[in-house]
């Protein structure tokens, strides 16, 4: 089967090696796909919003499989596109249809289907600019901290916790009427703030089966100590040690069940991932966001731990056979550990040359921001650049190889959390 992987990532690139893997794959290409990629597959330079040329490939190159990475594709409709050309609508897509994605597309979206379908989640109230004083009187019948999140799209980036209330209003008022986050914000989700610990649980849907992933446990904030501003993800770890069999099967029937019957019931297309980012309160999950595909870095931790044909797995999605596949999980636990440039997630510079890939050992290393200059040197080319996935029988035993491995590849001003795992000790 030839397959066509759709992103430049660190999650594309763990696609990559665990699709590259499986006898049922004969050729992979990877659209553009980063450095790391570059030795598992072939990568092909273009964007994955870019409709039309993924097309022009998939038939040039006989293509039989789409996997689509990022979020903004799947939102902007590339499986609807495929699916109604009938020129490729045999192709098997993995990622949800355009109403589908509206899950993360939309937060309000999102709110109203976890309403709809019992899903328990923080209260909260929708605003645009022409409510902006109704959304500042909100603010006020809440308690500290306050949980500002752009409607749309904001690469990660759209979601603030503030202490004081005059801020809280100050930065609604800057994501409503100065579009802090550009037509992202053109909408502000503001919702109570939820007290607990987080993880992400990941569930593979053929809109009517689904299987329940690897739990993960992801650290956003780029300082240590969960201090200072988002990222895209610094580090991972899975399992969750405070997943127990109990509070998974309070996962399951609360969460997953209803949000899968909530697609069926809406005869939504829905062939691909859903990453379900939770919070621990108490003994009771709720519900922080969904997410339409895998996230990063929790794919680099989540998918080494799938023991299965991953190919057989997301071809069996695609048919809408799922309960036909078998799920089998590696029982160790997987740690990642994140590089990333200088100054990020402000300003930052590329183009550093990365020394020490050959080094690393007993640990896999996955690409998210690299490419090959014209000397075919290694260079950072993101913000977040590349990190070390090992395991180990427990997080603090896979955290040490991590550790080990990450501190032999160097690059200028390059920076990674020393204390992933301090919050679960």
């Amino acid at each position: 089967m030839k397959i066509l992987i759709l992103g430049s990532g660190g999650r594309e690139h763990t696609f990559a090696y665990k699709i590259a893997q499986s006898s049922k794959c004969d050729k992979l290409f990877i659209a553009p796909g980063n450095a790391g990629t570059k030795q598992i597959g072939e990568n092909v330079a273009i964007d994955p919003n870019d409709f039309t040329k993924i097309k022009k490939f998939v038939l040039q190159e006989n293509i039989e499989m789409l996997v689509v990475g990022p979020e903004d594709p799947l939102v902007n409709g590339i499986t609807d596109f495929f699916k109604q050309d009938n020129e490729i609508s045999h192709l098997k897509i993995v990622g949800p249809s355009k109403r589908g994605a509206l899950l993360e597309g939309s937060k309000e979206r999102a709110k109203e289907f976890m309403g709809l379908y019992n899903i328990p989640t923080a209260a909260y109230e929708s605003f645009t600019p022409e409510s902006l004083e109704a959304g500042k009187k909100f603010l006020e019948t809440l308690d500290a901290p306050y949980v500002l999140k752009a409607d749309g799209l904001a690469a990660g980036k759209g979601v603030l916790i503030l202490n004081d209330l005059t801020e809280a209003k100050d930065e609604l008022e800057n994501m409503l009427k100065n579009q802090k986050f550009g037509q992202a914000s053109a909408k502000v989700v503001i919702e109570e703030f939820l007290k607990g610990i987080e993880l992400s649980v990941f569930v593979l849907t053929d809109g009517s089966d689904y299987k329940i992933l690897p739990t993960a446990k992801d650290y956003k904030r780029i300082g240590e100590g969960d201090t200072g501003l988002n990222t895209g993800g610094m580090g991972a770890i899975s399992p969750v040690p405070f997943a127990d069999d109990v509070f998974m099967q309070k996962i399951e029937n609360r969460i997953v069940k209803p949000t899968i019957e909530g697609l069926k019931k809406e005869e939504i297309d829905y062939k691909g991932f859903v990453f379900i980012g939770l919070i621990k309160v108490g003994e009771d999950p709720y519900v922080i966001e969904y997410n339409v595909r895998m996230g990063d870095p929790e794919t680099e931790v989540v998918l080494p731990r799938i023991q299965s044909d991953l190919v057989e797995l997301l071809s069996k999605t695609a048919e809408g056979k799922l309960a036909e596949a078998t799920l089998t999980i590696d029982p160790r636990t997987a740690t990642t550990v994140m590089a990333v440039s200088g100054g990020y997630p402000e300003a930052y510079e590329k183009g550093k040359e990365i020394k020490g890939l050959d080094t690393v050992g007993d640990a896999l290393v996955f690409h998210a921001g690299t490419t090959i200059n014209e000397e075919g040197k290694v260079i950072t080319n993101g913000g977040r650049v590349i990190a070390t996935t090992a395991f180990g029988e427990n997080y603090k035993e896979a955290l040490k190889v991590s550790y080990q491995n990450i501190e032999k590849l160097h690059f200028d001003k390059m920076y990674f959390r020393k204390d992933l795992g301090f919050d679960l000790a």
